[in-house]
């Protein structure tokens, strides 16, 4: 609240997270906000600007790295996994940005995201449900090479198999690893690796804001994903830690 010049803060900013934290894990519309928070333009205001100008992952990418050396990990991975979740689209959700995942039979749109071997968030990107795997997966995984220069192998099931293991090794010097299902097997199996980022789905899956895609924007989206972060890793953060005592 202390003031660096120009027009003071009205409310204090762990209040508006708080709101917003509120509104993606109880899945609420932004008017149906509680009397005890602000008023809901001034916190979807507080959302909007801390989405456009990349505030959210920022804030973020803080807490996991803060969360990383707490379990005694370096703050920045070597090692990632990759995949999709198709998720429905709520009816405000434009023609645009949303389509029809014909493997999983859902229309709607489609989270793909890269998560460490913590489970922790390295990047996501929405787009249509019908946009595939690999192409998806040339842009999010540049963005992480971009952002996490020590990474150098992610694993993938094989939906991501073909010429993109060998674009990525020449274009982001990642090494990708499929982890693929044996032929022979019948009913729930726990891969390797790739359980990592299924547990993270379920996670997201919590969130009730986020159990269907309720935002016009693909943005907003992605943003709502990185604030049910935030909440996982606050409670993370303020469990007691053996080593902590």
């Amino acid at each position: 609240m202390r003031g660096r010049g120009g027009r003071p803060e009205a409310y204090c900013h762990r209040t508006m997270l708080d709101a917003i934290r509120y509104l993606v894990d109880n899945g609420i519309k932004w008017r149906a906000l509680p009397a005890d928070f602000p008023p809901w333009d001034r916190v979807y205001a507080f959302f909007r600007r801390w989405r456009d100008n990349a505030l959210v992952k920022e804030f973020h990418d803080r807490l996991r790295g803060r969360a990383r050396e707490e379990l005694g990990r370096d703050a920045e991975p070597t090692a990632a996994v990759i995949d999709s979740q198709s998720v429905k689209a709520d009816a405000v959700v434009g023609a645009d940005s949303r389509g029809f995942d014909g493997g999983k039979l859902t229309g709607g749109r489609k989270r793909h995201v890269v998560v460490d071997t913590l489970g922790l968030l390295l990047g996501v990107m929405i787009t249509a449900a019908d946009v595939g795997d690999r192409t998806a997966a040339q842009v999010l995984l540049e963005q992480a090479a971009d952002a996490h220069h020590r990474l150098a192998l992610v694993w993938a099931d094989g939906g991501y198999t073909g010429s993109l293991v060998e674009y990525c090794l020449a274009t982001f010097a990642l090494v990708l690893a499929i982890v693929k299902r044996s032929d022979d097997m019948r009913g729930f199996v726990v891969l390797p690796k790739r359980w990592i980022v299924e547990r993270l789905f379920a996670h997201l899956m919590r969130s009730r804001r986020l159990v269907r895609d309720f935002e016009r924007r693909t943005t907003s989206a992605e943003a709502m994903v990185y604030w049910s972060m935030i909440t996982l890793m606050t409670r993370r953060l303020a469990r007691p830690h053996p080593q902590r005592g």
